[in-house]
């Protein structure tokens, strides 16, 4: 529950610090004193959006921070999945915001993203304001109650697992079929492609060769003149290297007698004698190898041209990549021949995840229905209470088509009056109506869910006398199950049934104006309520009023 709230330099409030107690207390205050400015601080703690110009008129920060005693709501999971440490006795949130517009959120000191701190805050605290009456008329909202009721977490998620997969199996007969479509619809054309280029007979490496082929027949006179010209300085008669070359190292050989160093040099001539003997021997080879066919040539361009047009038809730049498209071909054909085989294939995993999501949606709407009529007999007993003695109100929950809730639609009929049918609660209930039946159903859901706090903010409008003494005994029910409810209204009868009051008012400091909040005791609770029954002139019939409804308050 919330224990102490905390504000600096929020708006009009300049400093406030407040201790709450559990059970159910009561917030009071003009129109405009600075009660909607406390729900916005707290809403900040819930994750909402925060804007600088929040911040009071000439502060640089402004903080808000909440103690909160978790030791009744078993929550430590929470902390430990998210790296914050926990302690049950006093979990510190707080929010700061900077005139600069950063905004930074801390959970017990450690700082946290703002999904965190809206996550925590959902557990932590359930702010009723009376917009959210409207959500009554929100299918999704009417489901929520019955599944709450209904507690069923487990096959809520069982089911969306279940439901998950058949989506997924149903999103893939539907791109196999539209593929399929799409390659009968091309079937002519894919083979005509496939046969084209399987007639190629494409082999990789193949174009690289050719066109060195291509490349050495065009410099055909340039490549025999060459080998001629080394071929006849290496060998010729005379003046070829070689002869030379042999001739030195027999002259050399013939004095290393005498000379015994000529030896060692023709020895090393030697040597150098057979390379370039071999050299002399290839050169030869080559020259008599090489030689010019124009009709070798025209076919090696042929199919160059024959290829290089494949490439650009397909886009492509390398002979690897046309037998890749080949081959993606050969696949799509096989695709079609083989598609209603694997359509139906995929038709039977459809079927057989679809027939189990129905097994678990099935099982979800029996105990649905159950929650309905649970739902159903325990508002009408106490919206009879809250003065609708004629109540008729039901729970249709019809069959509808898959989807990630099940497969269920709900409507919350209702009417007023015996006479008059039942028709869709958002319709035909009136303010008071939608307050009485939107508390009833907190109340109901309060007992189903372990939260915290509780704050309704005018949940009273449109009822008041003994219907906002019953409303007050509900709330006062809800805060005695372990749990802190706080009502802000603007009715005596639930002011004085609180066992703790506060009040918000405005006072000037200065030049300025300030919102600020103060516990209720003693005399000053008389006075706060008798204003509340008879205006800014207090009367003493509206005081003795007052104490008599705080002495019932305490008969109780």
């Amino acid at each position: 529950m919330l224990k102490q709230l905390y504000i600096r330099n929020f708006t009009l409030i300049e400093r406030l610090d407040m201790t709450f107690n559990g059970g159910f207390s009561v917030i009071t205050g003009e129109t405009g004193a600075g009660k909607s400015i406390i729900l916005g601080a707290i809403g900040l703690l819930k994750g909402q959006r925060a804007d600088s110009k929040l911040i009071k008129r000439g502060s640089e920060k402004c903080v808000i921070e909440a103690h909160f005693n978790l030791s009744r709501y078993g929550m430590e999971n929470f902390f430990n999945d998210n790296d914050v440490e926990y302690d049950a006795d006093d979990c510190i949130v707080r929010r700061e915001i900077t005139a600069a517009g950063k905004s930074r959120a801390f959970v017990n000191d450690t700082p946290v993203p703002l999904s965190v701190l809206k996550e925590l805050g959902e557990q932590l605290i359930d702010v009723h304001s009376q917009h959210q009456n409207l959500l009554l008329g929100k299918q999704d909202f009417q489901m929520e109650i019955v599944d709450i009721i209904a507690d069923d977490k487990d096959l809520l998620d069982n089911y969306r697992k279940a439901y998950g997969d058949y989506r997924e199996k149903q999103c893939q007969l539907d791109d196999l079929q539209e593929r399929l479509t799409s390659n009968k619809a091309n079937a002519d054309f894919l083979l005509f492609q496939y046969e084209e280029l399987d007639r190629a007979n494409l082999v990789e490496g193949e174009q690289e060769t050719l066109e060195a082929q291509a490349n050495q027949m065009s410099h055909y006179e340039d490549i025999k003149t060459a080998l001629y010209q080394a071929d006849k300085a290496m060998s010729a008669e005379g003046t070829g290297v070689t002869e030379n070359l042999r001739t030195a190292i027999n002259a050399l050989h013939s004095i290393e007698g005498v000379l015994p160093m000529a030896g060692e040099l023709a020895s090393r001539m030697d040597a150098d004698f057979i390379d370039l003997k071999d050299i002399a021997d290839e050169l030869e080879g080559q020259l008599d190898k090489v030689d010019f066919d124009p009709k070798e040539l025209d076919s090696i361009n042929d199919r160059l041209d024959r290829i290089y047009s494949l490439q650009k038809k397909y886009h492509c730049d390398t002979v690897s990549q046309l037998i890749e498209i080949r081959d993606n071909l050969k696949k799509q054909l096989d695709g079609i021949e083989n598609g209603d085989y694997d359509l139906q294939q995929v038709k039977n995993e459809v079927d057989k995840s679809m027939k189990l999501a129905i097994q678990k949606a099935d099982s979800i709407t029996k105990v649905r229905k159950t929650a309905a009529k649970k739902i159903e007999e325990e508002i009408k007993q106490r919206l009879v209470a809250l003065g609708m003695p004629n109540i008729q109100f039901t729970i249709n929950l019809e069959s509808s088509e898959l989807s990630a809730d099940g497969a269920d639609k709900v409507a919350y009929m209702f009417s007023a009056n015996r006479n008059m049918p039942m028709q869709p609660v958002a319709q035909v209930a009136s303010g008071g109506e939608i307050a009485r039946l939107m508390l009833s159903l907190k109340a109901m859901v309060s007992g189903a869910v372990k939260l915290p706090t509780i704050i309704f903010d005018e949940i009273d409008t449109g009822v008041s006398g003994k219907i906002a003494e019953k409303m007050a005994d509900i709330m006062c029910e809800m805060g005695n199950n372990e749990r802190q409810v706080i009502s802000i209204t603007h009715l005596p009868q639930i002011a004085a049934k609180g066992a703790t009051h506060y009040k918000v008012y405005k006072e000037d400091r200065g030049d300025t104006t300030v919102s600020t909040m103060k516990l209720l005791c003693g005399e000053d609770r008389v006075n706060e309520i008798a204003q509340m029954l008879s205006g800014s002139d207090i009367t003493e019939a509206a005081i003795s009023n007052a104490r008599e409804l705080l002495k019932m308050k305490s008969e109780e």
